[in-house]
């Protein structure tokens, strides 16, 4: 009885799994990471279905809600990639100690209040 149920089960999970065709998984073209002891780093990529990403880290020194200093890594980059309808889309992003701001086509607007 046990052996039935295993086929079974065998079965029903088989009936279950997805068909189709496997999507490819892209390859990467080009990469780079530097990284420096005191925090400072460069990063890029790019892959051949034509995603690419670029970032900087920089180390900086902020005022914490003490007033004592206090080091944060600054985020500079930006990364690529065509929409579902074939345009390049690019977000260029900052995230400090005053949080992440990206900008892009994709990224909503702010509705001007009223």
């Amino acid at each position: 009885m046990k052996v039935v149920l295993v086929a079974l089960a065998l079965v029903a999970l088989t009936v279950a799994a997805p068909q189709g065709s496997v999507e490819r998984v892209p390859q990467i073209v080009r990469s780079q990471f530097e990284a420096q002891p005191e925090g400072n780093y460069v990063f890029n990529f790019e892959t051949d279905n034509g995603i690419q990403r670029q970032e900087t880290g920089e180390l900086k020194q902020v005022a914490d809600e003490d007033n004592k200093p206090q080091n944060v890594v600054v985020v500079r980059g930006s990364y690529t990639y065509t929409d579902t309808e074939g345009k390049p889309q690019t977000v260029n992003y900052v995230a400090d100690e005053t949080g992440y701001h990206a900008e892009g086509d994709i990224i909503p607007k702010a509705q001007a209040r009223r």
